[in-house]
């Protein structure tokens, strides 16, 4: 079937019938191995001025992508927020590979710049405000979330990090995974110290997540490196080390722990979502808020 084109246009670019709601997953232009969709919230009209949000959700290992972009519906509703969920296959480069963008540098790819790409390719279709946004990934997610928010700061609202594997310390003992001694030489950028004070941060985890079987890396593991052990043994440890670590040089985080909850992404989203909640709510003018909720109502009721 064809998809209907809407005539109306946002930068001279038409929009589908699968450019609105739950949108289709498009190929990024600027790498067409990687590809990405969003939830427009219902309100949302070319017409108007308002200007959205923007939260980006970065799947784990399992790459269900759009099951995580459908989590966010509601808080995209909510706060008339746009959401962007990025595809990361497996298999990139060497079949049957599945770590590619936790480590955020994967051969000759640079998955945070296929981000920003992604980000920029949504301002250009749509109202989002690109310049800083909402960034949440959980378990291979979390991975790619922090090491993003260490070399791109400036492009953050903030930033949740949900029960990461592996962790990057921020640590000039250790290079870099472990460490960011060497950052610099290996992004071409170092790092921002006071711009990562600014981002609030929230680390999240379930209160029973404790299995090692997915996390250890063995010796002969082509990213196990001097140091791989130091964060500790399990998620709950290694999540405590990345906090001790971020406090220690003057970044406020906070964590929460979901009681009775393993490692399952999508029951530790409620958190995140106030998290989220709250860093819009102080951005906002005071006397928008009326407004916004009665937009977020209306975007609610089902059409006639």
């Amino acid at each position: 079937m064809t998809a209907t084109v809407i005539e109306r246009k946002r930068h001279g670019k038409k929009i589908t019938s699968y450019g609105f709601g739950r949108t289709a997953m498009f190929a990024c232009q600027f790498d067409q191995r990687f590809s990405y969709c969003l939830y427009v919230p219902r309100g949302y009209d070319e017409d108007a001025g308002t200007t959205y949000p923007l939260a980006v959700i970065v799947h784990g290992s399992g790459r269900n992508a759009t099951e995580y972009r459908d989590a966010f519906i509601d808080f995209a509703e909510q706060e008339q927020c746009i959401v962007l969920s990025p595809l990361f296959p497996c298999g990139i480069i060497e079949p049957g590979e599945v770590n590619n963008y936790k480590y955020i540098k994967y051969h000759d790819i640079r998955f945070d710049h296929v981000l920003l790409a992604m980000i920029d390719e949504a301002a250009g279709t749509y109202r989002v405000e690109a310049d800083r946004v909402l960034l949440h990934g959980y378990s291979g997610g979390g991975h790619f979330t922090h090491r993003f928010f260490y070399l791109h700061p400036d492009r953050l609202l903030g930033v949740s990090v949900g029960a990461p594997g592996v962790v990057t310390l921020l640590t000039n003992d250790r290079d870099y995974w472990v460490g960011v001694r060497d950052v610099e030489a290996v992004f071409g950028a170092p790092l921002d110290l006071d711009g990562l004070r600014r981002v609030p941060v929230q680390l999240v985890i379930g209160g029973d997540d404790t299995e090692t079987w997915e996390i250890t890396i063995p010796r002969t593991s082509r990213t196990w490196m001097p140091g791989a052990e130091d964060a500790g043994v399990n998620r709950q440890d290694r999540l405590a080390s990345l906090k001790a670590s971020l406090e220690q040089h003057g970044i406020d985080v906070r964590q929460a722990t979901v009681p009775g909850v393993g490692h399952e992404g999508f029951k530790v989203l409620e958190p995140v979502k106030s998290f989220f909640s709250e860093i819009l709510a102080r951005r906002r003018p005071v006397e928008s808020f009326e407004e916004r909720a009665i937009v977020a109502k209306l975007g609610n009721e089902s059409p006639s």
